[in-house]
């Protein structure tokens, strides 16, 4: 049997098996699965060869098959990282770059689900239902009146972070519940906010006027600790915090003191630093923080979406094509010397 030409790794699974089936037919993509489980000699073996590996999300993720420089030193031929879904935080893009190695990822695959799962906590924290839902199963005293929540239309949300998933929320919040729709992204200036559904405005001021501030920023070194004990001071103490994005972009502590000291009136919080995050977590023993273990874009559809994507991205990088969903765009002239070497031929121009 003749050789496929395009070797690309992944370990375990995909997180939806579309994946495999649309690059099973493939005729020259050699498609391997890796097992944490086989001896690391083997892996390190199928990785020196491959030209593309496909990283598993952070969660599931093992050491040692973080997308690194110490892996990158030990995959000669790889040509391409692919993250799971929109997050890329975990692949060493600056390591990636200097080796002439593309990063991909997913973003837009799971934008519905993680915009429904933010205005699905705004909802559940101005209706106070999980507050009512405990004291119902704890047997206490139950006091209806005194459980009262609020509408959530025609109040204010801030968006921090306009991009597909931003722009989305914004969308079902004004157009569903008339909400005025704030955003503080420094990287879209005022027409483009307004054309996706926002206005635009700093920081600062979004916090002073928000009643629900929902993070949808990536975690970077601009974005790490965005929000600490003077940004919660700054929001109003009958606001909601939201956080769907990454661990890291809020403080964990300064959160969990400004609901102590009754500076909001309460979190929905998807995403933690160490996840999933222990029962002990200071943030899970308020009744007043919903929390999930970031599941916010795991839903059928959305996996189903992320693991075309990808494999589609990995049809057409192997084939030479500029893909979609590029990252690090600057790579591109050392990547192609690369490509080159090892396919036989060019890829194509970056546009």
């Amino acid at each position: 049997m003749t050789e496929k030409p395009k070797r690309l790794v992944y370990f375990e699974e995909w997180v939806d098996p579309v994946a495999e089936a649309i690059l099973a037919v493939e005729p020259d993509i050699d498609l391997r699965r890796l097992r944490y489980a086989d001896p690391r000699s083997v892996n390190d073996a199928a990785l020196a060869r491959a030209h593309g590996y496909q990283v598993q999300a952070r969660t599931e993720l093992q050491d040692p098959w973080f997308g690194d420089a110490a892996l990158i030193s030990r995959s000669p031929c790889l040509l391409a990282m692919s993250s799971t879904g929109a997050g890329y935080d975990y692949i060493e893009t600056e390591a990636c770059t200097a080796a002439g190695i593309l990063v991909l990822h997913q973003s837009g695959s799971n934008l519905e689900a993680v915009a429904e799962h933010a205005l699905g906590m705004m909802l559940v924290l101005s209706k106070r239902m999980v507050i009512a839902d405990k004291m119902l199963r704890r047997g206490d005293a139950v006091d209806r009146y005194a459980l009262q929540g609020n509408d959530i239309l025609g109040k204010t949300v801030g968006i921090v972070g306009l991009g597909l998933i931003g722009r989305r929320l914004a969308t079902l919040c004004g157009g569903l519940f008339g909400m005025r729709v704030l955003a503080y992204d420094p990287y879209l200036d005022s027409a483009e906010v307004s054309a996706r559904g926002a206005e635009k405005t700093t920081l600062e001021a979004l916090l002073a006027q928000s009643d629900f501030v929902s993070v949808h920023c990536p975690r970077n070194a601009e974005t790490l600790n965005l929000f600490r004990a003077a940004e919660f001071e700054r929001m109003k103490p009958t606001a909601y915090f939201i956080n769907t994005a990454r661990g890291g972009i809020h403080d964990e502590a300064a959160l969990a003191q400004a609901l102590v000291d009754k500076r909001l009136a309460g979190a929905g919080i998807d995403v933690f630093l160490k996840e999933p995050p222990p029962a002990e977590h200071p943030l899970l023993r308020f009744d007043n923080v919903i929390a999930s273990p970031h599941t916010a874009g795991i839903t059928a559809e959305a996996l189903r979406q992320m693991s075309a994507m990808a494999a589609q991205q990995w049809i057409d990088v192997l084939a030479g094509k500029v893909p979609s969903r590029l990252v690090n765009p600057e790579v591109w002239p050392l990547y192609a010397g690369r490509f080159e070497q090892l396919m036989g031929h060019p890829p194509d121009p970056l546009p």
